[in-house]
């Protein structure tokens, strides 16, 4: 089934990849308006969590994250899949939590930031074992160093089965 909001969605995405972040904003606020706040949870999660990345101002980075968590938390694994066969809304937390830290982190915020981090370690399960997990493990990691925390403290592990972060 074509999904024609998340072909939209995608093509503001590749605006902002190719450089074009008032245009991405522009097509992810016109998309917002269609969808709204009562929107389909995956539209709504998809475009929060791209809407944050052009934002210019951290208040509204904030706004938009919070958004996008708040869809994956009413969005099912069903309508996921719908989508994409493959796609688990437990996956889309890694990213969502580390977003939140780094706006929180911003903001000046660290004790919510140190929250969203260690939320965030906590979902490490869902990612696989491929350069995306990587690439998202390697963020906190950074993001453990911006906020101060001791990235290889046990405190800082990957909770999955067999894997750690050494």
């Amino acid at each position: 089934m074509t999904d024609d909001v998340m072909i939209q969605i995608n093509e503001g995405l590749q605006l902002h990849i190719s450089g074009d972040r008032a245009g991405a904003r522009e097509r992810f606020a016109s998309l917002w308006v269609r969808i709204g706040e009562d929107g389909d949870p995956l539209h709504r999660c998809a475009l929060a969590h791209y809407m944050a990345d052009v934002c210019d101002d951290p208040v509204d980075e904030l706004s938009w994250d919070l958004r996008a968590l708040a869809a994956a938390d009413s969005l099912t694994d069903e309508r996921a899949q719908e989508y994409h066969s493959t796609l688990a809304v437990r996956g889309f937390y890694p990213s969502l939590h580390l977003n939140l830290a780094e706006d929180y982190r911003k903001l000046g915020d660290h004790g919510a930031a140190k929250t969203h981090w260690e939320l965030g370690q906590g979902t490490f399960g869902a990612l696989g074992d491929d350069p995306y997990g990587a690439g998202i493990v390697e963020a906190y990691r950074a993001l453990a160093a911006r906020l101060g925390i001791e990235s290889d403290s046990p405190d800082f592990r990957r909770r999955r089965s067999g894997h750690n972060l050494e």
